[in-house]
């Protein structure tokens, strides 16, 4: 058997992962997340104030145990490096939910081609958390494009980059900050002093996702000039620091207009639009829409896997 070094290794696990994501996709019983999650939440039951400094140490319990969860495995694996390979691949597997995101997004797709706008209503919660009741055929095609952009950052490109940042402890930490940020990041009374630091951190966590999410969709894109130009016009002005890079610039590569008004249950959020000048969005936008995020979650995997081969092999030099 070859002998593999440690950004060999890596390396090897993440594309393991990638393509166990792709075939495989999410486990539909006893998830990782979905057990994190729980654990979170018998956390935050124990741990609840409504002051920013309580949240912020059930930020701390919870990333922090994960981390050192993840740091305490790659030590027990010592110089095992297919041990390590194979940590990563699962690592990587856990973090990833690109090919579910896909797969609810085509779901309600295919609902909205058959004309079952009721079945569409019903699903796309699995996807965002918009209240479906009132909105039309255009609208949930909207929604779903909108949902494939921001996820395809947070669930494959933002998880690769911290694995190439940080390791098997960087992924999971990763996928734990986002996990709590959907939990108790969102302005709701009870969460929203309690929630800072989730949704700050996961603000800060998702940056260099968000960005490489941006320039790998110009590379993918079909209109790749248009996807630049309404990328760096309309990136800045969505209201999340991150959501509006992803979203913005698959607004450029599919030519069609997001952003507007949105509804969260009693919640209305008036979002500026992104590629104002494009049309609205259509009923067969969410294939192509799933066919760029899978284009970009490629590019991420290579470009995450080499850019860290590259570093390990400098530091190895110096």
């Amino acid at each position: 058997m070859p002998r593999l070094n440690r950004a060999a290794a890596f390396a090897l696990g993440s594309v393991a992962g990638y393509l166990a994501d792709a075939v495989l996709a999410d486990p539909r019983r006893g998830h990782p997340v979905a057990v994190f999650g729980a654990a979170a939440g018998r956390v935050e039951r124990a741990l609840w104030r409504d002051r920013r400094a309580a949240g912020a140490g059930y930020t701390a319990v919870c990333v922090g145990s994960v981390a050192a969860g993840a740091h305490l495995a790659e030590r027990a694996l010592g110089r095992s490096r297919y041990g390590q390979a194979a940590l990563a691949a699962a690592a990587t597997w856990t973090v990833l939910g690109g090919t579910s995101l896909t797969r609810e997004a085509r779901t309600i797709g295919r609902s909205l081609r058959a004309g079952d706008l009721a079945a569409a209503r019903e699903r796309l919660p699995h996807l965002c958390g918009r209240d479906p009741s009132t909105l039309d055929e255009q609208q949930i095609a909207r929604a779903v494009v909108e949902s494939v952009a921001e996820n395809t950052a947070d669930a494959v490109v933002n998880a690769l980059a911290w694995g190439a940042l940080a390791g098997t402890p960087g992924l999971l930490a990763f996928r734990a900050v986002n996990t709590l940020d959907a939990m108790v990041g969102h302005r709701s009374p009870r969460h929203l002093r309690f929630g800072w630091a989730s949704a700050r951190l996961d603000d800060v966590a998702g940056w260099p996702g968000a960005r490489l999410t941006a320039l790998l969709t110009v590379a993918a894109a079909p209109e790749p000039r248009t996807a630049w130009r309404v990328w760096r016009r309309d990136g800045s002005a969505h209201p999340s620091p991150n959501a509006g890079q992803a979203e913005s610039c698959f607004a450029g590569a599919l030519g069609v207009r997001l952003g507007g008004t949105l509804r969260y249950g009693e919640r209305v959020e008036h979002r500026p639009v992104l590629g104002g000048e494009l049309r609205p969005v259509e009923v067969a936008d969410i294939e192509r829409a799933c066919q760029l995020s899978r284009r970009v979650g490629a590019l991420a995997l290579a470009v995450t896997v080499t850019g860290r081969a590259l570093w390990t092999w400098r530091r190895g030099r110096s």
